[in-house]
């Protein structure tokens, strides 16, 4: 059986140990509108051949799990309606099923390990969600870090989630949460979340050699890399706090839960900014790019190829 089948630029990379980034889809499919969504998977992708590495954003179409699309597939996925969402619990059925699904955080690491593609670029993991005590709503993605072996560059939790129950979750999961570059932990948007970071590293080479040894130890899991989104595109956390509480209290009142919870939000939010916020996730998932393509490219060094 094949579990999957890589676009020819990731082929070519991965015979020859060149750096390669994997990307998740959901970001095309459900995070904006097209033709703005096609434009920015191709910035992005750009942004990681820029960075001496090879782009792999990860999608299932008509059943076959795709490592790297290739033009024509991208854009396909771009103006594609009806993509299922894919986590942990749904990528095999759909794959069964002849489906077309975009690849959540969780998704994208179990095809990156398939494929043995070490470090992953996204937006924001998936965590806590706020009223997670009665709910026990808890994102896949902290579960899929702590026993997949993928460093995961992200601008931290999503800001609208439960920060500190999601640093908990991980900490019991064995997950290293590493700060670049500060010592507080960032909140996607916003640069701080007003909490200390567990982890500081202060450049690719030391995320890269922590990744190694994580292998040689033989320890399960990933390593979350949160990348503070550049400080002229962020919107300060003092701004974002009441915007995140009324768009919280929109979706109470209209009784949005589960899955649609943070696409209610993540909408609101855009329209309560008007538009600041997409164009602040947007700078901080190229920024993600760019560092993941540096660790990536660190780590071919060690001799841990890909």
């Amino acid at each position: 059986m094949t579990l999957y089948t890589p676009s020819a630029e990731v082929a070519d990379a991965l015979a020859t140990s060149k750096p390669v980034v994997a990307l998740e889809s959901t970001i095309i499919t459900h995070g904006m509108p097209y033709p703005q969504n096609l434009e920015v998977a191709r910035r992005v992708e750009q942004d990681i051949r820029d960075g001496g590495a090879v782009p792999a954003t990860m999608a299932v179409i008509d059943g076959t799990l795709h490592v790297g699309l290739s033009a024509a597939q991208l854009e396909g996925l771009a103006q594609a309606k009806g993509v299922a969402k894919l986590s942990r619990a749904d990528m095999a059925v759909c794959m069964a099923s002849g489906g077309t699904g975009a690849t959540t955080v969780a998704a994208t690491m179990i095809a990156a390990r398939i494929a043995g593609i070490h470090v992953f670029a996204t937006g924001g993991i998936g965590g806590v969600h706020k009223g997670a005590e009665d709910s026990f709503d808890i994102s896949a993605d902290l579960l899929e870090l702590g026993q997949t072996p993928v460093t995961v560059v992200a601008a931290g939790a999503k800001a609208i989630l439960d920060i500190p129950k999601t640093l908990e979750v991980l900490e019991t999961q064995g997950v290293p949460v590493i700060a670049y570059g500060q010592s507080e932990m960032p909140a996607f948007w916003s640069r701080s979340s007003g909490l200390g970071a567990p982890l500081q590293m202060d450049n690719p080479a030391q995320i890269a050699q922590a990744h190694a040894m994580r292998k040689a130890l033989g320890l399960p899991g990933g390593q979350l890399v949160a990348n503070p989104i550049p400080s002229e595109d962020e919107i300060d956390r003092a701004t974002l706090a009441p915007i995140i509480a009324q768009a919280q209290g929109d979706a109470e009142a209209h009784g949005i839960t589960g899955k649609g919870v943070t696409p209610y939000l993540l909408q609101r939010i855009y329209e309560l900014t008007e538009g600041r916020s997409l164009v602040a996730n947007i700078a901080l998932v190229r920024n993600n790019a760019r560092l993941a393509a540096e660790i990536a490219t660190q780590l071919s060094k060690t001799g841990t190829p890909a």
